[in-house]
């Protein structure tokens, strides 16, 4: 087989077989590590402001201010 006017072996042709189904793996499962990454940050984000007890209010004002200027 020649690719690029280069004749490829066996090795060479297994190598790329490799690469390519490698690349196929990775766009399948990326949009999922991403997705569960977004989907924890939302879960987390929601643990904590019910254990703090705000439910989503955010008109209460903040307990400790935040830096030397509030």
């Amino acid at each position: 087989m020649t690719v690029f006017g280069r004749t490829l072996d066996g090795q060479e042709l297994f190598a790329l077989a490799s690469l390519l189904t490698l690349l196929a793996f990775w766009l399948f499962v990326l949009p999922r590590e991403r997705n569960y990454a977004r989907w924890f940050k939302q879960w987390e984000a929601a643990r904590r402001a019910q254990r703090l007890g705000r439910d989503g209010d955010t008109t209460e004002p903040r307990r400790h201010p935040r830096g030397p200027w509030g």
